[in-house]
């Protein structure tokens, strides 16, 4: 169960994250809103993990889940490009992720 949370709270971290940039440094209510709900269901999802999951391995899969499908959603809004070499390196960086699961 701590696994799915983990992974549900990075998937959140994308969204705080890209909330965050929408918000303009705090001046538009509805992605400001959206960014504390967000990072605080992230973070008690990544303290609630952290309860069984040691710490580095929880914090090094919730970070590389954020990092992932926050590229993503800005290369989806068209903030961001995919090149070939960003692709690679984003697939290294789920690879290690995977790999963190396996070895735990």
């Amino acid at each position: 169960m701590e696994w799915v949370v983990l992974i549900a709270s990075g998937m959140l971290e994308a969204v705080w994250a890209t909330a965050l940039s929408a918000s303009k440094g705090f001046k538009k209510i509805w992605p400001s809103v959206l960014f504390l709900v967000s990072m605080t269901a992230s973070m008690v999802g990544l303290a609630y993990a952290m309860s069984v999951i040691p710490t580095g391995t929880a914090y090094a899969v919730w970070v590389g889940i954020g990092a992932v499908l926050t590229v993503l959603l800005a290369v989806f809004r068209k903030q961001e490009r995919l090149s070939l070499a960003r692709g690679a390196l984003l697939a290294l960086l789920i690879a290690s992720v995977i790999g963190l699961k396996a070895v735990s």
